[in-house]
């Protein structure tokens, strides 16, 4: 009996994944809109977007079925006359901050973007204190 629900789950796994795979995509994964204004705006959205899967591409330069999904998703909209920045929330919140190439700074992500100068302020109070050390060394030798 064990072995009967085991074999049962395998295959309809089996069969999910396999359903996943023959799907169609989607209309405007691969197909340009009418309007070359609405496609020049979609194109440009596109080119800011991260692909989620492979993660070091563009949505407009990945081939990986989720991109061409929401390049579906983003000509859909365009074409419905949406704002390219309102397109670009919805995805992120969607998706979160990580799908978009010009995060924004929030309360969460702040530290992110202070860390850099942080480190940079430090590094030139540490080069500051060696070089006055260094120079007053030199004046003591001579």
């Amino acid at each position: 009996m064990r072995l009967l629900v085991i074999i049962t789950m395998f295959l309809g796994m089996v069969g999910m994944a396999v359903a996943q795979q023959s799907m169609p995509p989607a209309p405007y994964a691969y197909q340009q809109l009418d309007d070359p204004a609405q496609e020049a705006e979609a194109k440009a959205l596109m080119e800011t977007l991260r692909c989620l899967k492979c993660q070091s591409q563009s949505i407009a330069d990945s081939d990986a079925p989720m991109a061409g999904d929401m390049r579906h998703q983003v000509r859909t909209r365009i074409a419905a006359g949406e704002d390219p920045e309102a397109i670009r929330a919805w995805l992120v919140e969607r998706y979160g901050d990580w799908v978009s190439y010009a995060p924004t700074v929030s309360a969460v992500t702040w530290p992110l973007w202070a860390a850099p100068v942080i480190l940079l302020l430090l590094a030139l109070f540490l080069m500051r204190g060696r070089f006055r050390r260094a120079h007053t060394d030199d004046g003591k030798d001579s």
